[in-house]
């Protein structure tokens, strides 16, 4: 990434990562992403919020080298894991003057990651400010998005929100502002259905805090920069509502084809009752997909083989990752079919024990799907159909 003049005294300098496709051994990068790092130079100080992934510190090196930094007085770091503070210890290296500028908490977990030594620090509270002579940075402590120790970071004077993780997106490209807003939604939206939803409950508080914020631009640590802040922040609001949509989200795995068919023949009943249906086949889905169809859809239905008669692993996963990420889905069920024996739905069902839901009954076939099988499919369509209008889910 060349380095970016923003406002003035303001700068991008981190580092586009074009070829990533694995984030935390985990997440898919369908679309690479970028480590964010921002000068803001007053006309006393100079700050630098957020470093960059270690596998980047040399082009972040190369940016401040050509933009002429020649001192650094604080080091501002929102959040200890290491793609944003990975090279702190080498910034500390290089401007001996430089103080590490966080909250206690992040102080701390900073300390655990990486070898800064603890007179290095410079801790902050909720609302503290920082002048930096003709510009001055504030702090808003804002726990669970995503870790227990984050905070924002606000530049007054240009109206500058640097969130951190909160509004980013795993998004490499050229264009350093948010341009085409409907590529970057769905990169945002899949960002915040990986990482942020199981702290929505805290992250409306948090939106809540910033409406007394006059924010021009919103500059998060992965991603475009946002230079219509509304656009992302109503987002949000649409993600971290209680408001679920008509649709049902029915990730699958068959063994011998009788699940397949019988996901095939539900999805088809649920289309005749005109709910939407996002069907997944587990051996070839990238979770990041299965991820944002959890933001919105009112149901969710897994369907299983019985494998040694417990669930197939690949449907336990998809349960263990929709509990972790704790969706608004309001109803779930199951559907399968087993050879001889087992307890699949029970398993299953026990493992979403951090949903909300009402759980409506399961269909389990015996062996190949039967016709009294289809019947019960499609009174699982009509329960589904029943239940999204009873609670006025009907978009």
């Amino acid at each position: 990434m060349a380095v970016q003049n923003i406002k003035p005294g303001v700068y991008c300098v981190g580092a586009i990562d074009w070829d990533r496709r694995l984030f935390d051994e985990l997440i898919p990068l369908p679309d690479g992403t970028t480590y964010n790092a921002y000068i803001v130079q007053g006309s006393e100080k100079t700050a630098l919020i957020d470093t960059v992934d270690p596998t980047k510190e040399q082009e972040f090196f190369n940016n401040l080298t050509a933009l002429d930094i020649a001192r650094i007085d604080y080091v501002i770091t929102n959040h200890a894991e290491q793609d944003h503070s990975g090279v702190i210890p080498r910034v500390l290296e290089r401007y001996p003057e430089a103080m590490v500028v966080t909250n206690e908490k992040c102080k701390t977990f900073t300390m655990e990651h990486l070898p800064v030594p603890g007179g290095r620090f410079k801790v902050v509270k909720d609302g503290d400010t920082l002048p930096l002579g003709n510009k001055t940075l504030s702090f808003i402590i804002a726990p669970w998005v995503h870790w227990p120790e984050t905070m924002l970071t606000y530049l007054k004077e240009d109206r500058i929100l640097f969130p951190c993780d909160l509004f980013g997106s795993h998004l490499a490209s050229s264009d350093i502002l948010s341009v085409d807003e409907g590529h970057v939604y769905r990169a945002a939206k899949r960002y915040y259905a990986e990482i942020m939803m199981p702290f929505r409950t805290m992250i409306k508080k948090h939106i809540a805090t910033l409406q007394k914020y006059e924010i021009a631009m919103i500059a998060p640590s992965h991603g475009p920069i946002h230079d219509n802040p509304g656009f992302i922040i109503n987002a949000y609001r649409e993600w971290i509502s209680d408001d679920v949509k008509n649709e049902v989200l029915l990730p699958y795995v068959s063994m011998h084809g009788s699940v397949h068919r019988m996901a095939g023949y539900f999805t088809e009943e649920l289309m005749k009752r005109n709910i939407k249906v996002l069907p997944f086949n587990l051996t070839n889905t990238d979770i990041g997909e299965l991820a944002m169809a959890l933001v919105d859809a009112a149901t969710i239905v897994i369907g299983s083989p019985t494998v040694l008669t417990g669930p197939h692993p690949a449907a336990v996963y998809a349960a263990y990752l929709t509990n972790a990420l704790r969706p608004k889905t309001r109803f779930a069920s199951i559907i399968g079919s087993y050879g001889w024996a087992g307890k699949m739905p029970e398993t299953l069902q026990s493992m979403l024990g951090n949903l909300k839901v009402e759980v409506l009954d399961p269909v389990i076939a015996r062996g190949d799907p039967k016709p009294n099988d289809f019947k019960k499919l499609q009174r699982l369509a009509e329960d589904i159909l029943k239940k999204h209008q009873e609670s006025k889910i009907t978009t």
